[in-house]
């Protein structure tokens, strides 16, 4: 591949500053490098760099080209990083963060089967519902559920969860009757500090309009689980994802209510730093999660 190792000595000589350093850099001889660039410039017709006895810098056309090379440099760098890391065993630390509640009732039981899988794994697990920068925190792969807005996360969806309007058989007893959106504002509200939804609790109804009712949290609190512990005593309404409160309604502790009514859905997502050199490890996990969610347990 004669162009590629032009490409090679140009793009050292621009990134070091100098044809000896290029040299250096690629274990030629300056002579070598020199000739290589030499010939990149005649094959292309045109120059790529101003020389001088004191400095060296790009023309405009060498500037242009000089991106397009770099990248194709990179990629394959890439390639060769991503075909190690399938062909290795996965080894090392992985930092893992995912919310407290989804963490300890859907990862916790996973964690056993893939250290088993992956005996030369060690993991560092933080559960917390604060949302963590996983670059200036030094984790390698997160969980979040909501929307994710970045530029520079790599986003892989595990799983959907609905949203789930919630009370138990004693509170509905003794509240107002509850048939319609509007009713809620009658009701003891139990809200989720770090909800998307805030106060103002917004529902799709049968035919597809839009309905919004203002609530009054009588609890607010910053675990889902704090707040389905209240529901289940007794205490009042709660918006919750199935993830948390589906089996209270499926064991009858939880009524669900408006079953009619879309009251929102949640994606469950992974996300890790960059595609770019993507670790043998973080792999492993990412794929092992998108499996087991495949069919979450709590649907």
């Amino acid at each position: 591949m004669p162009q590629f190792r032009q490409i090679e000595a140009f793009v050292a000589i621009v990134q070091s500053g100098s044809f000896v350093k290029a040299a250096d850099r690629l274990a030629l001889s300056k002579a070598v490098v020199s000739r290589l660039v030499g010939e990149l410039e005649a094959e292309l017709g045109t120059r790529l760099l101003h020389r001088t006895t004191r400095s060296l810098s790009l023309t405009g056309s060498g500037a242009a080209y000089y991106e397009r090379c770099r990248q194709i440099l990179e990629d394959f760098a890439e390639a060769n990083a991503e075909a190690s890391a399938a062909a290795a065993r996965p080894a090392g630390r992985l930092r893992v963060n995912a919310p407290l509640s989804f963490g300890n009732l859907h990862w916790a039981p996973l964690w056993g089967e893939f250290l088993k899988l992956h005996p030369e794994m060690e993991l560092d697990i933080t559960l917390t519902d604060r949302v963590v920068d996983l670059v200036d925190e030094g984790f390698d792969v997160g969980v979040r559920i909501g929307r994710v807005q970045s530029e520079t996360l790599v986003v892989r969806r595990l799983a959907g969860d609905d949203m789930l309007l919630c009370a138990s058989p004693g509170y509905l007893r003794r509240a107002p009757p509850l048939t319609r959106v509007a009713d809620i504002a009658q009701h003891a509200v139990l809200a989720y500090s770090w909800s998307s939804f805030g106060d103002t609790w917004t529902f799709r109804t049968p035919d597809g309009a839009s309905q919004s009712v203002a609530t009054h949290p009588r609890l607010r609190a910053n675990s889902g689980d704090t707040c389905r512990a209240a529901a289940l005593a007794d205490q009042g309404l709660i918006l919750q994802p199935a993830f948390i409160v589906g089996h209270d309604v499926r064991d009858g502790r939880l009524v669900r209510l408006l079953p009619d009514h879309d009251c929102g859905r949640l994606d469950i997502q992974a996300i890790y730093p960059s595609r770019r050199h993507l670790s043998g490890k973080v792999r492993a996990l990412v794929d092992f999660l998108a499996a087991a969610f495949q069919t979450p347990g709590w649907k």
